[in-house]
């Protein structure tokens, strides 16, 4: 766990230092967010599913799934008291970025490699009901209402939850015996090899581009804080004492402790709602969750 932890470590550290001389870009770090979102991460998610599941694990996906929007119903009950004291337009980043995390980019490839494949799979199944939030009530919350059929729409053509549905087509033909042809599963397993070094390298080039002024403030440590050890701890004590699959409890807490999403301050520019602050969220949560993220790992693995 410790070697993990050293090699995302440096991989972040060279997104970071590529970025400072040069070599990535503001909008070579776009398109590299774009190549993740529309190819690397869902070639990675339709990997995970090629697997022979038990039925115990079968049942653990629709778990995950389950636990998923418990977890996202604790995000909306602490948002409602939670940032009352913020203005207007930090109260929206603060509140979509409690409601949204870096589970996509950054825990994804934490849970893939520290659990397996069979983590990533989980993973992916968690993420489901945060892309919905994500594109309902987040968004509403920057663009102050959104029309259910907009909402359907963005859901639906995401690249991550079209590979879920191609992922779940490939896992039910696997049942009956039916693989993808090697040509095309050697191509799949050749981009999802790329998932952890892109999405490494672009949270590095956004530490690196994110301003830094006041990024100690009183009101980003705080949502640090909440973000990266109060809600995976209490995710922790409810789920802890459920009979549910370790593994699953364990994918929860951690895709529960990562930071802030990195769309919170592309929707921040977007509706010109503090996008400076938006950047600090983003570099002060992930930064700090270089020191959190690995305790929690070595705690859940050790369970």
């Amino acid at each position: 766990m410790l070697a993990l932890q050293l090699e995302i470590f440096l991989l972040i550290a060279l997104g970071y230092g590529l970025y400072k001389k040069g070599f990535i870009d503001e909008p070579m770090r776009k398109k590299l967010t774009d190549l993740t979102l529309s190819l690397i991460l869902p070639c990675a998610i339709i990997q995970s599913f090629e697997l022979d599941l038990t039925p115990s694990q079968r049942n653990a996906c629709v778990l995950v799934f389950l636990a998923s929007l418990g977890v996202q119903a604790l995000y909306m009950v602490c948002n409602r008291f939670l940032w009352k004291k913020e203005s207007a337009n930090k109260r929206i980043c603060l509140q979509y970025a409690t409601l949204v995390s870096n589970a996509g980019f950054f825990g994804m490839p934490i849970a893939q490699a520290a659990f397996g494949e069979i983590g990533l799979l989980f993973a992916s199944i968690f993420l489901i009901p945060q892309r919905v939030v994500m594109w309902s009530a987040g968004l509403s919350l920057f663009a102050g209402s959104t029309h259910w059929k907009q909402t359907v729409r963005q859901v639906c053509t995401h690249p991550c939850i079209v590979a879920l549905a191609l992922g779940l087509a490939v896992l039910g033909l696997r049942t009956i015996g039916v693989e993808l042809p090697e040509p095309l599963d050697l191509t799949i397993r050749a981009i999802a090899a790329c998932n952890t070094p892109i999405c490494m390298f672009v949270i590095g080039a956004l530490l690196a581009h994110a301003k830094k002024s006041d990024i100690f403030s009183k009101t980003i440590m705080t949502y640090s804080m909440v973000r990266l050890l109060v809600l995976p701890a209490v995710v922790f004590l409810l789920f802890g004492f459920l009979p549910m699959d370790p593994l699953v409890m364990k994918i929860c807490v951690l895709e529960s402790a990562m930071p802030a999403a990195s769309t919170t301050a592309m929707l921040a520019a977007r509706y010109d709602k503090e996008p400076a602050f938006a950047s600090q969220l983003i570099f002060a949560s992930t930064a700090l969750s270089l020191l959190t993220l690995p305790a929690w790992s070595w705690l859940l693995t050790r369970l």
